[in-house]
């Protein structure tokens, strides 16, 4: 996976190159309009970003380790926490650097590359996520199959498949916001490099662009969102045949802190890109951007550390405590 990945950067070089124009470089806006507030958000970021940071790597470390969570959802969640460390790499570091410069630029390719590693992490995690709707499907539904559905060969294709398919698209987008002429407006309204605040800035017409753009934001938002709600109606369905309360409480407790992060994850990617780009409000749309660029990837390791009986466990354990963990409910 990491073999293409790194052919499909240099893809990319290749047709920025090939497409540059006039505009050497962007100057991001961000957030410079709030003065020194700025200087507030930058400690506020920073926190978060660390918080991010050691929460993701808790996570990974934690189901690596542990041998009791060597198991198909874990697996994914481990492989989600990474992608979610990368996907934050690429865009908190150049924007707490920015909430403190004044010279707010970035060149023209590494606006490219910016945004090809951003929606590259992003799709790959909405796929992820996709995929984990269904390994909870084949456990609640068809737990007699579920070591030949969810096998580890199995697990393997699908994650490089989740991986493959979001670069694949993640390319296919920034070839075709940079095969654009850009000619002599370079603000970005946004503090990095996203599609809308881009495709803005071109001298040309972009709607069969935006056609494009917007018909791969479905094939990756609305498709894969469609399949976890019908998997999660098949689950619902399997758990109110089961007799016991407490049977059912245990079914829904695995389904839950999946189900918080693809309501943030999918509502916020879902207001700004399955929209025209005309539509792009900065200020209320930079709002949502932080949720899913910040808020998302600090929920998914507290939700699953705080409802996660298996991964409080392994962590106390990883920590050296010994005795029995209660989750909050």
């Amino acid at each position: 996976m990491y073999l293409n990945i790194f052919y499909f950067f240099l893809t990319l070089l290749q047709v920025v190159a090939e497409n540059f124009t006039g505009i050497f470089e962007f100057l991001l806006v961000g957030f410079s309009s709030l003065g020194e507030i700025q200087l507030v958000l930058f400690v506020v970021f920073l926190l978060l970003y660390f918080v991010i940071l050691s929460g993701n790597a808790t996570i990974i470390s934690v189901i690596c380790l542990d041998q009791s969570l060597h198991t198909p959802m874990y697996f994914f969640l481990g492989i989600l926490s990474t992608s979610e460390t990368f996907y934050t790499f690429v865009i908190l570091p150049k924007m707490l650097i920015n909430l403190l410069s004044v010279a707010r630029t970035i060149s023209f390719t590494c606006c490219a590359i910016q945004m090809f590693f951003f929606l590259g992490f992003a799709i790959t995690n909405c796929l992820l996520l996709g995929v984990m709707g269904y390994d909870r499907y084949a456990a609640i539904c068809h737990p007699l199959h579920y070591p030949i559905l969810m096998s580890w060969q199995v697990c393997g294709k699908l994650a490089a498949g989740c991986g493959i398919s979001g670069f694949l698209a993640s390319l296919t987008v920034v070839n075709l916001v940079f095969s654009l002429p850009f000619c002599s407006a370079n603000r970005v309204n946004h503090y990095f490099c996203d599609i809308s605040p881009v495709i803005r800035l071109a001298c040309t017409n972009t709607d069969v662009h935006e056609f494009v753009i917007f018909t791969c934001g479905v094939l990756v938002l609305v498709v894969p969102f469609f399949f976890i709600c019908v998997s999660y109606l098949c689950i619902l369905r399997t758990i109110m045949k089961i007799p016991s309360a407490e049977g059912k409480r245990k079914a829904f407790s695995t389904c839950a802190s999946h189900l918080t992060v693809v309501v943030v994850h999918y509502g916020c990617a879902s207001f700004i890109y399955l929209r025209p780009t005309a539509d792009y409000v900065s200020n209320k749309d930079r709002l949502v951007t932080v949720t899913y660029t910040i808020v998302t990837p600090l929920l998914n390791p507290i939700v699953y550390s705080l409802r996660n009986k298996d991964v409080q466990l392994a962590i106390r354990k990883a920590l050296g405590k010994k005795g029995s963990v209660k989750p909050f409910d």
